[in-house]
């Protein structure tokens, strides 16, 4: 029987100032790099502060819908953009595609399992534990994940064996702890952690493109300090330099 585990991580940057404030919305795996991102803009506008909330693209689009305090959106996938739009709670000119990523398998560094992206090698029997990756009906590291394993015809070898978690980061989190064998995930998570090795990488035919879309929310076009910031993302080639430091590719 699948085993579906939600760890949350939604986090947010709270100041008690009485400056103006951006509320973004963003990718878990955005975390470590909006975070650098979000410092250096407060340093340049200190009468601003940046209020990061963190977790899956889906359950933070399901929180814009609900009517959450948001001003910028920034998905790990183009769907739930989409779906927001169809809510009506982001315009469709207001988002755009700004980065891409690549999907991973990884392990803890001390186990040695083999991987090949190939639908004759079998990768069930590589090694003996289960396998994490996020939910995949909805997490997007998870949907990826899905077609990639639907691709290569091995979704139905691991049965009983997946863990499906509520983010990118906490799929990371079991590798490390140890709790899983193998995870899939994004490059740029696999990056950050000394405790977890790359093993493999899914080939961009055996997936949908990993894009990830920024835009501004209603509440979003409504607010001078959102605007600027969300132009500053876009923009600022210290902002570029920082993306491409931990991994991330720029849609063309």
């Amino acid at each position: 029987m699948k085993k579906t585990i939600l760890v949350s991580i939604a986090l947010c940057s709270i100041s008690s100032s009485n400056a103006g404030s951006v509320k973004l919305f963003a990718a878990a795996s955005l975390s470590n790099t909006l975070t650098e991102i979000a410092q250096i803009y407060e340093k340049q506008n200190p009468k601003t502060n940046i209020v990061l909330i963190l977790g899956a693209s889906s359950s933070l689009a399901k929180q814009v819908e609900a009517g959450a305090n948001s001003d910028i959106f920034f998905s790990a996938d183009l769907d739930w953009v989409n779906y927001l739009i169809k809510k009506k709670k982001i315009q469709a000119h207001s988002a755009h595609p700004i980065l891409t990523n690549e999907l991973v398998v990884i392990s803890p560094q001390y186990l040695n399992v083999k991987f090949k992206p190939q639908a004759d090698f079998s990768f069930a029997k590589a090694f003996k534990g289960r396998m994490c990756t996020g939910l995949m009906d909805s997490v997007p590291a998870g949907k990826y994940a899905k077609h990639a394993l639907m691709n290569l015809k091995w979704l139905e070898s691991f049965k009983g064996r997946i863990v499906e978690t509520d983010s990118v980061r906490s799929t990371l989190t079991f590798v490390e702890r140890g709790e899983c064998d193998t995870g899939i995930v994004y490059k740029t998570d696999a990056l950050i952690s000394k405790k977890v090795k790359i093993i493999g990488i899914f080939p961009r035919n055996l997936h949908p493109a990993i894009i990830y879309p920024i835009a501004l929310t209603k509440q979003g076009e409504k607010n001078s300090e959102a605007i600027h910031f969300n132009k500053f993302i876009n923009t600022n080639p210290q902002v570029k330099n920082i993306f491409i430091k931990h991994g991330f590719h720029f849609y063309k």
